[in-house]
This record gives structure tokens, C-alpha cells and sequence, in this order.
């Protein structure tokens, strides 16, 4: 917990994060930087939230915009264990049907200081970033939250692989 407050005031002090409007941030799994209070800022400050809603079974992830901090409780829990909105649920926001997104925050596995991040294997991230290209607003700007021991000499990478602009952990 200690380590996730750490992070937590890296990320509120990050000038991309102050100067973004629309970001998305993953609902974490409990191996993974806890991301709720970054959330809780993210509304504290005026700015707009989107969370991932990944598609079994597929490598398609879409980004679903929150409506508060409190809107948490309504989401449902996946055979992942991790919170999303409900595949029924489409009255929400997807980040790309409006004006797009300007700051990611990534999970992953591992991370090596060039950006390149080991995600779980399903490539939703990747697919994501390639659907950012696309849209008028073009690619936002990548921060991967990490603990110090995710860090790696070098991590593999596939060819569609996207690297990461930034990755914050305690000591960065």
C-alpha cells in the first residue's frame, strides 16, 4: 500500500497528467499498482475517465468512460477478478466514438527501460493503441504504473508490440 502512495503522487504531479482531459487507467488486479485513488483524483480534478472493458476470447478492449468515483460499485467483477462494465451495458462513452483519449496508464507484467512492456498475452493494449492511430486525436501519450521488481533487463517483444512513452515506479 505504501508503494501505491508512492506512485500515486508521482502520477498526480506528472505534468502529462496535469495537462491531459481524458484519460484511461485499468481497474487493477491485485498483483498490479492499485489504481482507485488515482481515479478518485482523476474526477477530484474536472477530468474525464475511461476504464477498459476487455472481450473475451478476442484481443478487442474498448475504453468505457466512468461517470464518478462512486460508479465503481456498479461494475461488474470478471472471471478475471478484475471490475468492468457489463457487456450489456452501452450506454456509456467508448473513448473513440468521441474526442479520443490523451493519457493512458498501462498495466503490465513487466517493463524494460526502453519502453517495451510485457503485457498478459492477449495483446488488448497493443490492439487499442493501433484504434488510437486511427482516430483525429491521434495516439495518446502511454505511462505504465509498475513496482521496482517488475522492472527487467530487457523484455521480448513481438512486431506488434507498441512500446510505452513512460513507466513509473518508486525510485524512476
Amino acid at each position: 500500500r505504501q508503494r501505491d502512495l508512492v506512485l500515486e503522487d508521482f502520477v498526480i504531479g506528472h505534468p502529462k497528467y496535469q495537462e491531459s482531459k481524458r484519460i484511461a487507467i485499468f481497474m487493477s488486479m491485485p498483483d498490479e499498482i492499485q489504481t482507485e485513488e488515482i481515479i478518485k483524483d482523476i474526477f477530484e480534478q474536472g477530468k474525464e475517465c475511461f476504464i477498459p472493458r476487455y472481450k473475451p476470447h478476442s484481443s478487442h478492449m474498448d475504453m468505457l468512460k466512468l461517470s464518478s468515483a462512486e460508479d465503481i460499485s456498479s461494475l461488474a467483477l470478471t472471471s478475471w477478478n478484475i471490475l468492468q462494465p457489463s457487456d450489456d451495458d452501452s450506454a456509456r462513452e467508448e473513448a473513440l466514438a468521441g474526442g479520443g483519449l490523451d493519457l493512458i496508464f498501462m498495466p503490465g507484467l513487466g517493463f524494460d527501460k526502453k519502453g517495451n512492456r510485457l503485457g498478459r498475452g492477449k495483446g488488448y493494449y497493443d490492439t487499442y493503441l493501433d484504434r488510437c492511430m486511427k482516430h483525429p486525436s491521434g495516439k495518446p501519450y502511454t505511462i505504465a504504473l509498475a513496482f521496482r521488481e517488475q522492472i527487467c533487463e530487457s523484455v521480448p517483444m513481438a512486431e506488434n508490440d507498441v512500446q510505452v512513452d513512460e513507466i513509473l515506479y518508486e525510485d524512476c
